[in-house]
């Protein structure tokens, strides 16, 4: 059944019109590569497009319903759209996973420059204009990097669990960085050089309540990375135990940067004794490590945070913030600046041995 947003009529209001017309001249004053338009309901995309002109224009909404229209090529102007289902999140959390998507999706590279607008005072309202310029990198992986690695798991399921990585990473818990480690993969072999470090919190639970394609379930994991141990995830997605100790065989092969921790070794021994995937997340700085054969393949510097929104903030707390000295052009509200995220090889030791979980 489609939202009481959704079915309203499609309409390109005179406010609309004007926050376009404010957006594509920011956009031509920055030479912007790209406008991200962050849909509450179906408008006339049509319009939409006329706004912006030749520049590339994508739309990002939380269901299938606020974009109706939107990409149909045979009927409609066949747009790029990006689907969120993220409606409860802050618009600063959205507006930051639709960036990422556009990138993992290859709609905009990672060194742009893109106009949003979006709802930021009135729901369901275009009411604010912002400038992200997004730096040299970019946190999220593309699917290309992925499908590099050689693997049977389904890149679904491995894009799931780096993304969950890179979560915690950035989030830790309760504003406290945490490490953990997560094998994903065959889930078998994994278990036969492991066992359980104490309590075990998935331990008995039905396979339909411990798949990461549950959110419940995906919170339910940053908890338990409180604890001491790794988590061993089936190619499904599925979390199989929790909490385990990892002891892969030691091998002269293997060779890590100085200053990683036992997490880490625990990561490349179990790669390279079986077929798995490791993503190791380390604690001192929230950095992303994916291992394969026994070394690092990928790794991932997670955003701090989604966005920087200080003066937004001081706004609605009543207090009044000095402005930086240069300023992007914005319309009514203050422009996002995203930290970066990039997936390099590894170069960097961000771990110590008190950060062993695994």
């Amino acid at each position: 059944m489609a939202s009481p947003r959704a079915s309203q009529p499609r309409r390109f209001t005179p406010q609309l019109e004007g926050f376009c017309k404010a957006a594509a001249a920011i956009a031509e004053q920055h030479n912007a590569d790209a406008v991200l338009f962050l849909a509450e309901r179906p408008i006339d995309w049509r319009k939409l497009q006329e706004a912006f002109g030749t520049r590339s224009l994508l739309v990002a909404a939380d269901s299938e319903d606020q974009l109706a229209g939107a990409h149909d090529e045979e009927n409609g102007p066949g747009l790029e759209t990006i689907l969120l289902a993220m409606n409860d999140a802050p618009v600063y959390e959205r507006l930051t996973q639709a960036l990422l998507e556009a990138v993992a999706d290859e709609f905009i590279e990672t060194g742009s420059t893109v106009v949003t607008l979006y709802s930021s005072y009135d729901p369901g309202v275009i009411d604010s204009v912002s400038l992200i310029r997004l730096d040299e990198h970019l946190g999220r992986l593309t699917v290309r990097d992925l499908r590099r690695i050689e693997t049977k798991i389904p890149t679904e399921t491995l894009k799931s669990v780096i993304d969950l990585a890179v979560e915690i990473g950035r989030e830790g818990r309760e504003g406290k960085p945490i490490g953990t480690l997560m094998v994903v993969g065959d889930h078998r072999r994994t278990l036969e050089m492991s066992k359980p470090m104490g309590f075990d919190p998935v331990k008995g639970y039905p396979a339909a309540e411990r798949s990461l394609a549950d959110s419940k379930v995906r919170d339910g994991v940053k908890e338990i990375a409180q604890m001491d141990g790794a988590f061993i995830i089936s190619n499904t997605g599925t979390v199989i135990a929790s909490a385990q100790h990892l002891s892969g065989p030691p091998s002269k092969e293997i060779t890590l940067s100085k200053g990683l921790g036992a997490r880490h070794w625990a990561a490349a021994q179990i790669t390279h004794a079986t077929d798995a995937i490791a993503v190791a997340v380390s604690s001192s700085g929230g950095t992303v490590r994916v291992f394969q054969g026994g070394e690092v393949v990928l790794r991932i510097e997670p955003l701090e945070r989604a966005m920087t929104w200080r003066e937004f903030e001081a706004e609605h707390e009543g207090e009044k913030e000095k402005p930086p000295e240069k300023k992007p052009s914005k319309v009514r509200s203050k422009t996002p600046k995203p930290k970066t995220t990039k997936a390099t090889p590894d170069a960097k030791a961000a771990d110590t041995p008190a950060d062993a979980g695994g």
